[in-house]
């Protein structure tokens, strides 16, 4: 580092006293050369009578990467031409990592690195440097800029962004051959030293495979590598820095290389001949045996084609290959006969169909193995003209109609006749019957398309001399359709009509269906029926496509007037004889929103509160219902009580008539009834309001009218007597807050029965006749009481 300033400083000498004076370069000249020196000299203010001197030298600083030291890395120095060293100079820094990668001294403008700084993160800093004037602080020159750049060092090795590698090379490829380049990319700057500069070398997979140090370019080492032998190798490959030297560092890669299959094998035969036995009955086209030639090579250049060398049996076989296992299978051309020829023997040539040229001079690349083939003699059944019959019949042919006819043969020397019969599996197989002779079938049942289109059964012909040689075939029978069926709407048979609908509305569209089948397809025609066709409310539009629509005929609709309406449609399809029918739809008045969404169609709809169900409103009247129910026994009971309470005893009664529920104190108790009240009914007939609970109409009165007659009390209560007559809805006896005070020397005497008589004898109920038809229940009891009293003593 001295010797580096000490440099610095004889060059800052050489330039800056007129020494040495070359020309202002041009700033790309300048990037493209490095000086040595780390001062930069900014341009003063000189007049034009002065010889211009260069305003730098150079625009660049280098500062070491990975810094480690303890002291800032000291980077470089500005120097102004206007600053003489008396400190009036101000030196600042601006750009990238001003003040925070770089500090400089504002007095001496030496520029430091202030923390450690990485290439590969940021390889260079553009900064701008100006001199201003301290005490005015005005520029004293233009601003200068320059870059530091970060010079690099060995910090990282070279890495395989590809790999690991797969790769493949033909097996018997000569040595050289091509296999993959690899690449090794390190992070260093490559223009600087040799910490960027990568050799490859392998490290396992020797002798088979080399490598270009330089390129990393995989060839093959040795010669006719063979598949067969070994298919995969791996190779590791290691890329290191420094041009290998020692202290570089290195990274490493694993290449899969796999040898691909050339045709370099034929195929070969294990054996030179086949035998193979074959039944005379076998099919035509049927297999009759397998042989197979073996050929170690694998995919497409292990594909063999077998063919028959001509000559015997070249008419009667033929041999095509199994794609799966590469096997010959051998088929027969032609029938085979025992009585005409036992055996026969050719031969069969098995080669590769993709061939390799570079190894024809290894020899013929096919085959040949001997086939021998013993006839077996076997009983044939018969044998049909056909493999499958296919029959028409129209649904409407009488019974008994010959549709059709099959034919089999025995093609055994000196033929057996033939019988036919119905395979019978199902019921379908009972609508046809067969001539057991002539093999003809006719109908048994009439037949309905519409029912079953189509009959699938079987015919078996067997040998009248052997019968369990038999033999099948399948017939097929389609049901023709007639035109028995008129066309009918297709759901739905009811629509709705808002009751704001306008005319020319089209509320529905309508498709028919028929079951019948037209081979041409079916045209249907829609219009209004001619009774409805009078006034009508709606009207049919035929679309001519098969399909209708309900076309409204009036201005608006009146659920109130009627909810329903039904519009007969007749409906004609194109087929021959023609069929129609007539269809009534049902229409709906609804009501609808301005967007004509449906509300609701019920007529219920018009007097129920909008959002109840027709359940709910059933479940609310159900419980009315119950508690109706409750309330009515409820009562019941009440009554019932009361009127067994009545009859069970003259005590009873009579305690129920004149017991008091609290005694007063007296005239002194001023905190009971106003006994004023007794006095002066007036005061009652101006507040008529019960002070008490209403009680049940059919009550009986608890109170006893006073035994000694006092006016007022009497006039009192005949008055209330009389008011209780006439008004069916009061109750039948005096309030009892009414008579719960008696105090002592009172007007009213004694209401209690205390001091009453105490003989049954004294008393006289025939008052009670006189209380009105409220009290006819009372004075029957105590009049019968009196009566049989009277007759007792009589």
């Amino acid at each position: 580092m001295l010797t580096r300033n000490c440099l610095s400083l004889l060059l800052w000498v050489l330039f800056d006293g007129g020494l040495l004076t070359p020309l202002q370069p041009q700033p790309q000249q300048t990037l493209a050369t490095e000086p040595r020196e780390n001062v930069i000299h900014l341009p003063g203010r000189r007049s034009h009578f002065q010889r211009v001197k260069r305003g730098w030298v150079w625009n660049q600083f280098f500062v070491l990467e990975e810094y480690m030291g303890s002291e800032p890395q000291y980077v470089g120095k500005l120097h102004s031409d206007l600053d003489k060293g008396e400190g009036t100079v101000k030196y600042t820094l601006s750009g990238d990592g001003a003040g925070t990668v770089f500090t400089i001294d504002e007095t001496t403008g030496d520029i430091h690195a202030i923390r450690s700084l990485d290439r590969e993160e940021k390889p260079f800093y553009t900064l701008r440097a100006q001199a201003v004037d301290i005490e005015t602080r005005k520029p004293l020159e233009p601003e200068s800029e320059f870059i530091i750049k970060v010079q690099d060092i060995n910090d990282n090795e070279p890495k395989f962004l590809d790999g690991p590698y797969i790769a493949s090379v033909p097996e018997m490829s000569p040595v050289g051959a091509y296999v993959l380049q690899v690449k090794a990319t390190d992070a260093d700057d490559p223009t600087y030293g040799n910490s960027a500069r990568v050799v490859y070398s392998i490290l396992q997979g020797q002798p088979y495979f080399s490598i270009d140090p330089k390129t990393g370019v995989i060839r093959t080492a040795l010669p006719n590598m063979d598949r067969e032998v070994k298919e995969q190798y791996q190779v590791l490959i290691q890329a290191k820095d420094m041009g290998g030297q020692l202290g570089g560092l290195a990274g490493t890669t694993i290449v899969n290389i796999t040898l691909t299959d050339v045709n370099d094998n034929p195929p070969r035969f294990p054996k030179s001949i086949f035998h193979l036995k074959v039944p005379e009955s076998s099919p035509i086209g049927s297999a009759i045996g397998r042989i197979r030639a073996v050929d170690p090579d694998f995919g497409q250049n292990a594909e063999i084609e077998y063919s028959i060398v001509p000559g015997d049996g070249g008419n009667l076989f033929d041999i095509v290959t199994d794609e799966n296992t590469q096997e010959g299978v051998l088929k027969l051309k032609k029938p085979l006969d025992f009585e005409t020829k036992k055996a026969y023997t050719f031969k069969v040539e098995a080669s590769n169909l993709h061939l390799d040229h570079r190894f024809h001079s290894a020899g013929p690349f096919k085959d040949t193995a001997t086939v021998k083939i013993s006839v077996l003699d076997v009983g044939e059944p018969p044998v049909f003209s056909k493999p499958l019959y296919t029959m028409e019949v129209y649904e409407d042919t009488p019974v008994g109609t010959i549709i059709g006819a099959v034919t089999a043969q025995d093609l055994d020397v000196g033929s057996s006749a033939v019988r036919y019969f119905i395979d019978w599996k199902s019921d379908g197989d009972s609508y046809f019957t067969i001539d057991a002779t002539e093999g003809t079938i006719s109908t048994s049942e009439l037949l309905d398309r519409e029912s079953t289109a189509q009959y699938n059964f079987s015919i078996i012909a067997s040998k009248v001399s052997n019968p369990l040689l038999t033999s099948r075939v399948n017939i097929l029978i389609n049901v023709l359709d007639v035109n028995e069926f008129p066309p009918e709407i297709s759901v739905p048979y009811e629509t709705a009509v808002c009751e704001n609908a306008k005319p020319g509305q089209i509320i529905q569209i309508v498709s028919a269906a028929d079951r019948d089948l037209s081979p041409a397809g079916q045209q249907f025609s829609f219009k209004l029926s001619p009774e409805a066709a009078i006034k009508p409310n709606f009207t049919v539009r035929d679309f001519r496509n098969n399909t209708a629509g309900i076309e409204t005929r009036r201005n608006g609709y009146s659920r109130r007037q009627q909810e329903l309406y039904f519009l007969p449609v007749v409906i004609e399809d194109s087929s021959y004889p023609v069929q129609s029918s007539t269809n009534t739809m049902t229409i709906r008045v609804c009501r609808c929103d301005s967007d004509g969404t449906i509300l609701s169609c019920n007529m219920e709809a018009i007097f129920l509160p909008v959002g109840l169900s027709t359940g709910a409103l059933i479940a609310i009247l159900l419980c009315i219902v119950i508690l109706l129910a409750i309330v009515v026994l409820y009562v019941a009971l009440r009554r019932q009580k009361k009127k067994d309470t009545l009859m069970t005893s003259k005590e009873d009664i009579r305690d129920n008539v004149i017991h008091y529920d609290d005694e007063g104190g007296g005239e002194e108790d001023t905190q009971a009834f106003d006994i004023g009240a007794l006095r002066n009914p007036k005061v009652i007939e101006d507040n008529k309001i019960r002070r008490d609970i209403k009680p049940d109409s059919l009550c009986l009165p608890r109170q006893r009218p006073p035994v000694e007659d006092n006016a007022d009390i009497r006039d009192f209560i005949n008055q209330r007597l009389q008011e209780n007559d006439m008004d069916p809805t009061a109750p039948p006896y005096d309030s009892l807050a009414t008579y719960a005070y008696e105090g002592n020397g009172s007007v009213a005497d004694s209401l209690s029965s205390i001091e009453s008589l105490t003989m049954e004898a004294d008393q006289d109920y025939t008052y009670l006749t006189d209380w009105g038809p409220h009290f006819k229940v009372l004075a029957d009891m105590f009049g019968e009481e009196e009566s049989y009293k009277t007759d007792k003593v009589t």
